[in-house]
């Protein structure tokens, strides 16, 4: 496996750098490290198809450290933070749920999508996340929206952290805090969700072939535990659960979701590697207009839950 993975850790560490250099020069990265990891490990299946020696340590990035680094988030996640944040913004946040690539990331193994799904849906919101960064501060004065609302709204709405430091900055502190507080309390509802997905994804529509194997499945009797809410889901609550109770000490925190991070990139540079052009052309369209229907559904949710609980 090690040619595979070795590729990926080299695409990961090119990320990195443009993202560092990012950060240098502009004082915030406008594309993340997971995004272009992708895109570089595209523009490399474009020129290039790997072959055998490389395939196993790309499928073993893609599948295994995507799992191992989405156990690692939860050691991020205190459930103090939520009830903190107040009822009101609280209730406006779990109306919301959740979006953007970490979502999609933990989200894909559970419903056993495709790599070439993921990279697109990853490439599209990309793509709209930078868009938002730029066109959100418009809303200040079309909408009359005071710091306090923009910086809800930009949580609400905006795909990452660094995109909503980067939406938030040039409008004021206050939004600042509030955009990233939101945020990160959007995170912590990513377990439920990812559970919830995991119940519900023996019901979903499967591709051909798959059909017979479910059937199969389900002839030897109800699944296990294991088998309805998978490994890494089931380590991500015990983590995020030990983590609310104290057992995980604060200066742990910072490294384990240091290496969750650069494991989700490095598991992006392999699905990036998967990826091949021709073929997200030809879901382009659709993938187009559901990432823009759902932007647009979710920018207008937010304006009116801002508006309907009264967040000033």
């Amino acid at each position: 496996m090690l040619p595979g993975i070795g590729l990926c850790a080299a695409i990961t560490a090119l990320a990195m750098a443009a993202q560092a250099l990012e950060e240098r020069v502009a004082g915030h990265p406008y594309v993340e490290a997971l995004v272009l990891a992708i895109l570089i490990g595209i523009a490399i299946r474009t020129a290039w198809t790997p072959d055998a020696r490389f395939r196993t340590g790309i499928a073993f990035s893609a599948k295994q450290l995507l799992e191992v680094a989405v156990v690692l988030l939860g050691a991020s996640l205190s459930l103090g933070a939520i009830l903190a944040s107040g009822p009101a913004l609280l209730a406006g946040i779990v109306g919301n749920a959740i979006c953007g690539n970490s979502a999609i990331a933990a989200v894909a193994p559970v419903i056993g999508a495709q790599p070439k799904d993921i990279a697109a849906a990853i490439a599209f919101t990309a793509v709209l996340g930078v868009l938002m960064v730029l066109g959100l501060p418009l809303f200040v004065p079309l909408a009359g929206l005071s710091d306090n609302q923009y910086g809800v709204l930009a949580g609400l709405t905006v795909y990452a952290v660094p995109q909503v430091l980067a939406a938030t900055v040039p409008v004021s502190l206050l939004s600042t805090q509030v955009g990233t507080l939101v945020k990160l309390v959007r995170v912590l509802m990513l377990g439920p969700v990812v559970v919830a997905f995991s119940l519900i994804a023996p019901r979903l529509p499967r591709e051909a072939g798959e059909g017979a194997e479910a059937e199969a499945t389900g002839a030897k009797g109800r699944p296990g535990l294991t088998k309805l809410v998978p490994w890494f889901i089931l380590g991500f609550l015990v983590l995020a659960t030990s983590r609310s109770l104290g057992l995980i000490p604060d200066a742990a925190v910072k490294p384990l979701t240091q290496l969750a991070g650069v494991l989700t990139v490095l598991s992006m540079a392999a699905l990036g590697l998967g990826v091949d052009v021709r073929m997200l052309a030809r879901v382009g369209g659709r993938v187009t207009l559901a990432v823009t229907a759902s932007l647009a559904v979710l920018v207008a949710v937010s304006l009116a839950l801002i508006r309907g609980l009264g967040i000033g």
